[in-house]
């Protein structure tokens, strides 16, 4: 049976993972306005400086109570979304804001498989059906006009998929059924981040030194909103849910983020979506939204099972 106080709880996360979802379809528009190929990790320096600076001072007292592994854990997180984000903000430098947003969204493919053979425990095989829906449709909305082979743009946002794929079930297994703070393994992400992107910039292409007064309002928006708004309240949203639901869920969730881009670009960016592209999103809404109900039904008749051989644990409150 599940507790109305625990669905409650799971539709609310839902909707700030589609929220995220919306954000993080922005951030690509955003990010290429502000980035070229010379000043990438530079301007990741400064967005992780900004976010680190925001989180700071409501984190100080909590991060003195945080256990050894709880700083571990975080730094290990944050070293990885290093590696995403480096492979994302170049690959966005060499392609297209709305290619960026489309084969990123391969991580619902990702991060299913890698989960299941990290947990040994496969979803049905309805779920993966749905997962190839959703990647047609990726594949319908990159081609455009036509298939083409992938630019290089194309292949480091390909990396930052799987990678991110890794963040979310590495996240899950460190992270769930712990009594971690979500707010300081965030904020310890962004501070082991904004602590490598600091120390490379100078080494690679501008440092963040000398692009702070090259910047214009403009670009200091879209650095505000992508640090602000597209790191601290997405990546929070995301940690939180990652620990109460699945990173599957977690990650078909976000998956409509492409669409969400694409939309966004139309809208904002000047592009133009043709028939080929209206169905690919199609697809990738049905798949993500199939997917997401066949793991929450088997995720659900598999705590019943286990409640049902284990009958202490009906005492035992959701958390």
């Amino acid at each position: 049976m599940i507790v109305p106080g625990f669905a409650s709880r799971t539709a609310l996360i839902d909707i700030l993972l589609l929220l995220v979802a919306a954000v993080w379809g922005s951030t690509y528009l955003a990010a290429k306005e502000l980035v070229s190929p010379s000043t990438v990790v530079a301007v990741l320096a400064l967005r992780f400086l900004v976010t680190t600076a925001a989180m700071l001072p409501a984190g100080i007292a909590r991060l003195r109570r945080a256990g050894r592994q709880e700083w571990l854990t975080g730094v290990l997180l944050g070293t990885i979304l290093a590696v995403i984000f480096t492979f994302e903000t170049y690959g966005i430098a060499h392609t297209s804001a709305t290619n960026a947003g489309l084969i990123i969204s391969l991580t619902i493919v990702m991060t299913p498989v890698l989960d299941s053979v990290v947990g040994r425990s496969w979803l049905p095989r309805r779920f993966f059906l749905a997962a190839v829906l959703a990647v047609v449709g990726v594949g319908l909305l990159a081609s455009g006009s036509g298939l083409r082979a992938p630019s290089p743009g194309d292949l480091l946002i390909l990396a930052a998929a799987a990678v991110r794929a890794v963040h979310v079930t590495v996240m899950h297994r460190r992270a769930a059924r712990r009594k971690y703070d979500s707010y300081n393994l965030t904020l310890l992400q962004m501070a082991t981040a904004s602590v490598l992107f600091c120390a490379l910039s100078p080494l690679v292409g501008t440092s963040f030194l000398a692009l702070v007064p090259r910047l214009h309002p403009g670009q200091w928006s879209d650095l505000l909103y992508l640090a602000l708004i597209g790191t601290v309240f997405a990546f929070f949203v995301q940690m939180r849910a990652v620990r109460t639901t699945s990173p599957t869920r977690v990650s078909l969730l976000l998956g409509t983020e492409p669409v969400w881009a694409l939309l966004i670009g139309i809208a904002v960016g000047g592009d133009r979506l043709g028939l080929i592209g209206v169905l690919g999103a199609v697809l990738i809404l049905l798949g993500a939204g199939w997917g997401q109900r066949i793991e929450r039904v088997h995720r659900e008749r598999k705590t019943a099972a286990v409640r049902t051989a284990r009958p202490e644990l009906e005492s035992v409150p959701s958390m």
